[in-house]
């Protein structure tokens, strides 16, 4: 079955983008996903295409309307993907997230632009916000290439050697290891003695030393989550035992 992926946007042009290249553009090519742009103007009610509308209290920006968003959206059935309205409101993606679409039949994204949506149309459709980053674009549609190409790479058969997934960054709760290739002396500078070694195993233990360091000093919040999984993991062992 092929995954599926819808956006709604004001700027299809914008699609595929980055998605049109490398490994998700030959998945896209070779029919692995689809990708589907609905141009939210096109639902506009009048002459000038208009979509947005000042908003109720006052206040700075413009804000898509709810009507106009709504016909978009009733052209699809949302109840067989999940939905997303990218926004720095919603809960920061992952690569669990990430996981969770590519196991899906596919993904619906919402892009907002000038000051968001209607908040009514996430009242009344099973809509959940998601955020990149704890930062304001200008769109969702650079939110939205993300997602996009953080799940597809993921899908069964885009990526060239299936055990990357499960070795890079946060897919076992670490920051990835550093990796070298030749040369083995490079402007003074030596591939670490173990990696050149042939010793599997002690490339495998050092690659998890390596793992822990480096998420330990660079993000003590995914080394906390880390050390806390560890813990319940031999709490639950332990009471296979008894």
């Amino acid at each position: 079955m092929t995954w599926q992926a819808t956006v709604l946007t004001l700027y299809p042009d914008l699609f595929p983008g980055s998605l049109g290249c490398s490994l998700a553009g030959r998945a896209l090519k070779n029919k692995i996903w689809q990708l589907d742009t609905i141009n939210i103007r096109d639902f506009a009610e009048d002459k000038h295409g208009t979509v947005d509308d000042t908003p109720y209290g006052g206040g700075a920006g413009m804000v898509l309307k709810a009507d106009i968003v709504g016909k978009a959206l009733d052209t699809l059935d949302l109840q067989k993907r999940p939905c997303y309205y990218l926004s720095p409101r919603g809960a920061v993606f992952t690569q669990e997230h990430a996981q969770t679409l590519a196991e899906a039949d596919g993904v619906v994204l919402l892009c907002g632009h000038f000051e968001g949506i209607d908040a009514r149309i996430l009242e009344h459709y099973p809509i959940t916000e998601l955020s990149i980053g704890d930062y304001v674009l200008s769109g969702g549609e650079t939110a939205a290439l993300v997602v996009l190409d953080a799940a597809v790479r993921l899908l069964p058969g885009v990526m060239g050697d299936d055990t990357s997934a499960h070795e890079e960054s946060f897919s076992n709760g670490l920051l990835e290891y550093p990796h070298y290739t030749r040369p083995a002396e490079w402007r003074g500078l030596s591939v670490p003695e173990i990696l050149r070694s042939g010793n599997h195993g002690a490339v495998a233990q050092w690659r998890q030393q390596q793992a822990e360091a480096l998420t330990q000093a660079r993000r003590p919040d995914l080394w906390d989550a880390y050390q806390h999984d560890k813990i319940n993991m031999r709490k639950g062992k332990g009471h296979e035992h008894h």
